[in-house]
């Protein structure tokens, strides 16, 4: 950092302002989502219309993407505010003060993140128990599975850059 107090050796050959950083990637962040949603819309509609084989898509296969869903919207909707800053100045640690609305806040936000994880797993296990195991390991049938999988990946993913770029503070640091 010694030249013009600059962290790499290279610049960037564009401008980035901050506004426009974080207006794109919350509309890379809907991308996903939306990605992810017609993944499964795909997949249900593959299992009823031209699938040959006897295994479809259920409302099993939708409970993982519904508590992803469900994941997203509850990490998203917290106020990052009453999860950094403490009351009395000290640090934010175990052994802290802190107050009853920063711990229900964080424990809303390992709820949600669990039902990321759970929504995630969820369709990998359905993709394992109900295609791999079986034996329909045919691409037009486990393609069904892999999409579940790839949906919540994208809601997941969608989820996680949502959260990054709300927390991104108008000087460029970013606050976790």
């Amino acid at each position: 950092m010694s030249e013009g107090g600059r962290l790499f050796k290279f610049s960037l050959p564009f401008h980035v302002n901050q506004h426009s950083l974080k207006s794109i990637t919350m509309y890379i962040s809907g991308i996903l989502y939306s990605l992810g949603l017609w993944l499964m819309i795909d997949a249900s509609l593959f299992s009823k219309t031209i699938n040959a084989s006897v295994v479809h898509v259920t409302f099993i296969d939708w409970i993982p993407f519904i508590c992803s869903t469900f994941g997203m919207i509850v990490v998203n909707s917290l106020d990052k505010v009453q999860l950094i800053n403490s009351n009395n100045g000290m640090g934010s640690g175990f052994g802290s003060n802190l107050s009853q609305l920063q711990w229900q806040a964080r424990i809303v936000l390992f709820i949600g993140f669990s039902l990321l994880a759970v929504g995630f797993n969820g369709s990998v296990l359905v993709l394992v128990l109900k295609f791999l195991i079986k034996g329909f390991t045919d691409f037009p049938t486990v393609k069904m599975g892999t999409e579940n999988v790839g949906a919540n990946f994208c809601v997941m993913l969608s989820c996680v850059i949502l959260w990054i770029v709300s927390t991104i503070e108008e000087d460029n640091s970013l606050a976790l």
